[in-house]
């Protein structure tokens, strides 16, 4: 059982986030921030969130067996020790990072940040860290965290786990023995403080484009929150590797991207450049596409990967550089090449252009593009994918109570690159979704679309991907976008069951999947 003084943890936390601090008690169960999941002996942190503030929960905490609370207010006559700190939440991590030995000390750790391709770059990296290592890498991503021998739930809707979770998952991954860890960043979970307390060692980004403005307010503090990834390098503990020899705080970039500069500006040890048009580091001379995939010619070696599309030769790039920065070979002593190992390893990642083969004479696509720029990317390559005469028919639809903007500019992108479109529900949450759908028809209208001819709104997802596939002929596409690997979808303030590969193959097999709320008439219920 793990024991630590509260007082040696709230000593460790960051200079001058803490106000004042009273009594002492030893701490032996996990740092939560829900009043419900304290166990007897942990640390209760009370913060004010949005729309609840959990200074009203601290008797509970205290009834459920808390052994010291952390808050934001000052308080007297607590019955147990308590500290008052700046802002609770940011220090939510390094709490947990307190109270699980700081893990991330003992591991070397890769964060991915990006718009696009975050999933697919940690996942090549984790492969070829892994075939590096011998097995010895760790990864917590959208679809999954692997802890070395075993697997966790990563969760719904949430990219980046909370971060008592990640620090759990940290010290997983240090007591199975492993040397890495890749972690997927959002721009929510950096700006939520999720990835405090992690002492971060490479950074990595991918691209930046529109997204997430309902959250960030404007591109400019969307950017500023990918930016903290970066910043962590600089505040992040040293490290050695195994040889004794200094670990270096790595940046690796996409020179590509429009934004490149301000993050080439932010400080590290090591800038890593990488690109597909650009002059980089890391640069792909020549790039071929195959019908079993990506080659493509970079520093003298020849790379292959199953997987397709111009968007993930990027993405391999971008793991290439983040491996080359970390010292692993292209062949190592025994012959073995792990880079291209762990490129092999990747075959399919969950979601993203995974293709759903029930027999049917065309081909079925469902991939997790729910961006301007990432639904561009999936069009662009099934198109390059169409045999002559071959239709792309694409369904999709944009989440309520986010980005708005991106609701037209998604409908643009498919009336310009699809033959047809179907709009339809995704999470519409408590927006009306003839409101939702009504926005998104009229992005297709503005981009030359006319209804009933190349669009077309259908309300019920599992009807939408039922048409869909209805009106596909012999050589067509069908590509639902926007949900990939999720397994539930939000109406008002209830999670639905829903998967979007299950809706695909019951639209294959002759019936659409009727889950959700709009499956009898098209309507809310």
């Amino acid at each position: 059982m793990t024991s630590k003084s509260f007082q040696d943890m709230i000593r460790s936390l960051p200079p001058r986030t803490v106000i004042a601090a009273q009594g002492d008690a030893a701490v032996t169960a996990p740092i939560v921030e829900s009043s419900s999941d304290v166990q007897p002996g942990g640390l209760f942190v009370a913060r004010r969130g949005r729309r609840t503030d959990g200074h009203g929960f601290i008797p509970q905490a205290i009834e459920r067996g808390a052994a010291a609370i952390v808050g934001e207010y000052p308080l007297a006559g607590l019955p147990i020790p308590y500290a008052q700190v700046t802002d609770a939440g940011a220090i939510l991590g390094d709490l947990a990072a307190a109270y699980f030995d700081f893990p991330s000390r003992r591991l070397t750790v890769i964060g991915v940040t990006g718009t696009d391709g975050k999933t697919t770059t940690s996942t090549l990296i984790h492969s070829i860290l892994k075939a590096a290592s011998g097995g010895k890498a760790g990864l917590i991503s959208t679809i999954t965290a692997d802890l070395g021998g075993m697997t966790a739930d990563t969760g719904l809707h949430v990219t980046t786990p909370g971060a008592p979770r990640i620090q759990s998952y940290l010290a997983q991954m240090a007591d199975n023995g492993l040397d890495y860890a890749v972690i997927e960043a959002t721009s929510h979970g950096l700006h939520q403080g999720r990835l405090n307390g992690i002492d971060l060692d490479v950074a990595v980004l991918t691209n930046l484009t529109h997204e997430h403005l309902d959250y960030h307010g404007t591109f400019e503090n969307y950017r500023a929150a990918k930016a903290i990834l970066f910043e962590m390098l600089d505040r992040s503990a040293r490290k050695m590797d195994r040889s004794g020899a200094p670990i270096p705080k790595i940046s690796v970039v996409n020179a590509d991207d429009p934004n490149a500069g301000f993050f080439t500006a932010l400080r590290a040890d090591r800038l890593v450049r990488y690109g597909l048009t650009t002059p980089a580091d890391f640069h792909a001379d020549r790039l071929d596409f195959t019908p079993a995939g990506i080659e493509l010619y970079v520093d003298g070696h020849t790379l292959r990967s199953p997987l397709v599309g111009r968007y993930n030769a990027q993405n391999i790039l971008a793991a290439v550089a983040a491996a080359r920065s970390l010292g692993v070979p292209w062949a190592d002593d025994q012959g073995r090449a792990p880079i291209q190992a762990g490129l092999n390893q990747v075959t399919l990642i969950s979601g993203r252009m995974e293709r759903i083969d029930q027999g049917q004479p065309f081909l079925a696509i469902v991939d997790f593009a729910h961006t301007p720029n990432a639904l561009k990317n999936a069009l662009e390559t099934c198109r390059e994918m169409l045999p002559e005469g071959g239709q792309l028919i694409a369904v999709f639809g944009s989440a309520g109570l986010r980005d708005r903007e991106k609701r037209r500019l998604m409908a643009e992108v498919s009336a310009r690159l699809a033959h047809f479109t179907i709009l339809t529900a995704e999470d519409p949450r408590t927006e009306p979704l003839e409101l939702i759908l009504d926005e998104m028809a009229a992005g297709c209208l503005a981009a030359g679309g006319v209804r009933g001819v190349t669009f077309t709104t259908v309300p019920d997802r599992g009807e939408a991907i039922f048409r869909a596939c209805g009106m596909a002929h012999p050589g067509d596409i069908v590509i639902a976008c926007g949900k990939g690997h999720e397994q539930s979808m939000a109406f008002g303030v209830a999670e639905y069951p829903w998967d979007d590969r299950e809706a695909m193959r019951a639209a294959l097999n002759g019936s659409p999947l009727r889950t959700l709320p709009t499956a009898v008439n098209g309507h809310l219920l």
